[in-house]
């Protein structure tokens, strides 16, 4: 099992950048495929962006390609989310989670979830 804790969010202009942390408080992420998802208000929890156990592969969303970025640093046992170009629609909770298996856009199929990191664009 892993525990997930997500830093790093904040209140940003239109156009700038964030870079998100998520680090496991207890356990492990070398094994596990990581994403992230995010939350409007109002909104269902959407799939943003994934990496494989050894980082050499990505999945993500066409609503975030080319602009935000996921990495891992196993041996800190965290994973990352550089987020650049920064829109207002991007406004969301950000969260961080953890699988075993292929990487997938599937909510359900995660295991472990952060509490998650608000991120607020202003225009």
């Amino acid at each position: 099992q892993v525990q997930l804790v997500e830093s790093g969010g904040g209140l940003v202009q239109a156009g700038g950048s964030l870079r998100l942390s998520c680090a496991a408080s207890t356990g492990t992420i070398k094994t596990y495929r990581m994403a992230w998802f995010r939350q409007a208000p109002g909104k269902e929890r959407e799939f943003v962006i994934a990496i494989s156990s050894n980082g050499v592969s990505t999945l993500d969303d066409t609503s975030v390609r080319g602009r935000f970025t996921i990495s891992r640093d196993n041996a800190k046992n965290t994973v990352y989310l550089q987020m650049n170009s920064l829109k207002v629609e991007d406004t969301a909770v950000y969260y961080c989670a953890a699988r075993d298996g292929s990487l997938t856009r599937r909510s359900d199929q995660y295991n472990y979830w952060g509490q998650g990191t608000q991120v607020t664009v202003s225009s």
